[in-house]
C-alpha cells in the first residue's frame, strides 16, 4: 500500500521590507512564533482574513495568531503555490 503524503504546502517568500524584518529578529522566541505561522499559512494560504483595498492586485491577507502573538500580512498567487510574505509584526 502506497503511503498517504499530507496535503501540499505552498512556498513561502519573502517581500524585501519582510526580509528585513525577519533579518533584525533576535530572539528564538519570536522566531519560533513566525515559523509557527508561516506553517499554518503554508498548509492553507486562505486561513487569513482578507484585508479591504483595491481589487486590481492580488488580495493582500492577513493572519494573526494570539496565543503566539504574530501578525503576518501576505498574499498569495494565482495557483496558490507561493504565499509572498509582505509584512512581520511579533
Amino acid at each position: 500500500m502506497p503511503a498517504q503524503h499530507g496535503p501540499r504546502r505552498a512556498r513561502i517568500a519573502f517581500s524585501d521590507s519582510a526580509a528585513k524584518q525577519l533579518d533584525a529578529l533576535t530572539s528564538e522566541a519570536a522566531l519560533h512564533a513566525l515559523d509557527r505561522a508561516l506553517v499554518v499559512i503554508s498548509v492553507d494560504p486562505d486561513v487569513g482574513e482578507p484585508i479591504p483595498g483595491d481589487t486590481a492586485g492580488p488580495q493582500l491577507r492577513q493572519y494573526a495568531d494570539e496565543v503566539e502573538v504574530v501578525r503576518v500580512l501576505y498574499f498569495v498567487t494565482a495557483l496558490h503555490t507561493v504565499v509572498v510574505v509582505a509584512y512581520i509584526e511579533i
